[in-house]
Order: structure tokens, then sequence, then C-alpha cells
């Protein structure tokens, strides 16, 4: 059996850990299906954390109401009474505070204040510096959320069916509240925030919250869809090994999915047999979280670059996704101009067809002009969501990566 390395590289929220689990899904499902339950309590952290930032962002908007417990406040709060939230209503508090939301807000806070103890539980302590926020983990995150910390996966399913007690609580808290969360989420206040864009929700978000009653669920076990669209960061690289065949020849492709800390590189570069660089397009009116002066198409591109210039991949066959091209086609059918944040677009139409051949032209320029070997670049528009589209694109990428790489053995 031959052996290939296939890096994912990209920066933070590109779409790597997407796409290794799509090609989890076509190579390895049995493997996906043993991971499952442990995807419970992630789903349960993407909730959390979009309650919380919702929540925040009317704090910041009109105040807290007074009596009402703030979304930061700590694991195990009481639950406010119904003499607190009649008093929080008494006071006087800003007019523009509907009154239906004070005690949804008041309840709400409650649930979120389980965030901590759900991604310390999941993030073994990880703590990251930078003011950047969400759940942190390292490769091996299983091993922490399972009763008796059972590994390899092979071992893990009997466990991952008994779910932590902090799962379990954070679980029971979410079926009691669904209604609350549902009418919370509907809300006209909260969905102006939303389309005002005065808080950037993770773009998962949205699809739990629709989702909550399904999810809300005693015997909730994660679909397919939920787990593609969990965001969870990892830190440092994490390998995933798929056995393949091409043309009758086996192939065992070792992928590697760096976790945004670029300098973790660097280790892996000289004997990848290929690269597969994901750009996400939907990010043109974004900036980078721990550089908010720098635009995230921007850093993309500084990024291919870098990585065309970098003479140790010289040998690698290179993929380019450009990534997230549904959730583009939503942002511009919404209004939002792409020349407004890339001052280079000019006065070109702001039309999906237009934008998107745009960054691709942007980035074959660059390869053109940067790439050191002067290798082919393949180039392809994913939305990582689309499981049967990107499968499809998996087939493909594979079938040339692979052959490239029986030609530079002298197997072709």
């Amino acid at each position: 059996m031959y052996s290939s390395l296939v890096m994912l590289l990209g920066q933070a929220e590109s779409g790597k850990s997407t796409l290794q689990k799509q090609f989890q899904l076509y190579y390895s499902s049995q493997s996906l299906d043993r991971e499952r339950p442990l995807w419970r309590p992630i789903v349960y952290s993407n909730i959390l954390k979009a309650l919380r930032m919702l929540m925040v962002e009317l704090d910041r908007q009109y105040g807290a109401p007074p009596g009402s417990p703030s979304p930061e406040a700590t694991p195990g709060s009481s639950p406010p009474t119904d003499s607190v939230i009649m008093a929080a209503s008494a006071i006087s508090i800003d007019p523009r505070w509907p009154s239906d939301l004070l005690p949804l807000h008041a309840t709400l806070a409650s649930l979120v204040a389980h965030e901590d103890a759900l991604a310390s539980e999941l993030s073994g302590g990880i703590k990251v510096s930078r003011g950047q926020s969400g759940v942190y983990v390292r490769a091996g995150w299983q091993t922490l959320i399972t009763p008796n910390r059972a590994w390899p996966l092979t071992d893990i399913r009997d466990s991952a069916d008994r779910p932590t007690t902090v799962t379990n609580q954070v679980g029971r808290t979410l079926c009691g509240s669904q209604g609350k969360i549902a009418e919370f989420w509907s809300h006209p206040m909260i969905r102006r925030i939303v389309s005002t864009k005065r808080v950037r929700l993770e773009e998962s978000a949205a699809f739990f919250l629709d989702n909550i009653h399904r999810i809300a669920q005693t015997e909730y076990s994660p679909s397919t869809e939920d787990i593609l669209h969990v965001r969870l960061q990892t830190l440092g690289v994490t390998e995933h090994s798929f056995d393949i065949d091409i043309g009758g020849i086996a192939f065992n492709w070792l992928l590697y999915d760096v976790g945004g800390a670029r300098h973790a590189w660097v280790p892996y570069f000289e004997d990848a047999t290929a690269i597969i660089f994901l750009a996400p397009m939907s990010a043109f009116d974004q900036y980078l979280e721990e550089d908010p002066r720098v635009n995230r198409i921007d850093d993309s591109f500084q990024l291919f670059t870098a990585i065309c210039q970098n003479k140790l991949l010289s040998k690698a066959a290179l993929v380019l996704m450009l990534n997230k091209a549904d959730l583009l086609r939503k942002k511009l059918e919404t209004g939002t101009r792409v020349r407004k944040y890339i001052s280079s677009y000019g006065d070109r139409p702001n039309t999906y067809e237009e934008v998107s051949e745009y960054f691709r032209a942007h980035f074959i320029q660059t390869h053109r002009r940067k790439d050191v070997s002067q290798r082919p670049l393949y180039t392809h528009f994913t939305s990582m969501l689309d499981i049967r589209a990107t499968q499809a694109i998996i087939v493909n990428v594979g079938e040339s990566i692979m052959r490239l790489h029986m030609a530079s053995v002298g197997l072709s």
C-alpha cells in the first residue's frame, strides 16, 4: 500500500475541519458513526455560544434588565424566580426593551451560564490568549468527554453513549428551555440584530437555532448534517488516516488538518504529496479576530502567496478550494457590496458570477507570478455543507492527486 500525505491549509474558519469530515464521511463513514455521540456536546456548545452573543449584544444596546442574571454569570447560578422577573419589569429600564423579552432574557441567561463548564470540559482546560473566543481543542479531544477516557475510536462508542454530567445537565436544560429559545430566536428584535449584522454569529448558529426543537430532545443524536455544521476550533495539527482505492491500487491517505497555528505547518511541508488550500470567499466583509485591521480575503491572498513561494512545497500538488460559495451568494443577494470592503473590486457588477470569478482570477494570477515551481493549480468552487457536490469534488481531487503521485514515483 502506498502512502500519501495531504495537508489542509487555510486561515481559521476557512472550512478545513468540515472538509476533513467530508473525507471521513466518504472514505470512512463507519468511523464517523462511531464518533456521532461525541458531537452532541459540541452542538450544545455552538447553541450556547450563539445565545450568549445575542444576549450580550442586547445588553450592550439596551442595558441588562435589572434583576436578570447576566449572560456572563457563573455556572450553577440559580434560575430567576417569577418574583425576580416581575420586580425587574417594575424597575425603570430602557423603554425600547420589549416586555416579552425580559423573562426570556432571564431564563436563557441561566442556560448560557453553563457555557464555561462545557467549554472547559471540551478543551481540557485550554485557555487561548489575545482575546479570541470559542472552544479550542487539541487532537484527541474525544477522550475528554467520555466517562472512562476510552481510546482509540474503535473502543469509544459504548463510552460515548454515556455522556458526562455536564453534557447531561446542559441537555436537560436545553430540553426544558426549547420553547423559550425558539421564542427568543424568532423575536423581531433578535431578527433585527442578526439582519443588521450588529453581531457576527458563527455560520452554523442559525442552522442549530432553527432546529432547536429537534436538537433539544433527551435522546438526541447528532445527524450527519449537524456534524458538518458544528464549529470547533482546533489547536495544533490533527492527523486522519483513510484507505482508498484508485484504479485497483490501494493508497493510505494521511490527511493533516492544521488548526490555525501557522508556525506548526513547517515540519509537515517537505514530504507533502499535496496541499489543499481553502479560501472562504464569503469572508470579504470580515476581519481577523486576532487582528481586526486585516481583511480575511486579504489574509487568504497573503497566506496563499507564502505557500506558493515556499520551496519546501515545490513538489506537492496544489489544489485551491474557493470555499463557502453558498454563503457568498446569500450575502450578495442581500445587497452586501464587495467594493465597500475590497477597494480593488471597483465598479464591477455585484453578482455572484462576477465576484467569484474576480477572486478566482486573483488567486490564479498570484499563483502564476509567485509559484516557485510553476506547477499546475487545480481550482474548485466549493460549498462544504453540500454533501453530494463536495464528495464529487473529493473524488476528482483525490484521483488527480494520486495520478500525479503515481507519476512522480514511476507507477504510471
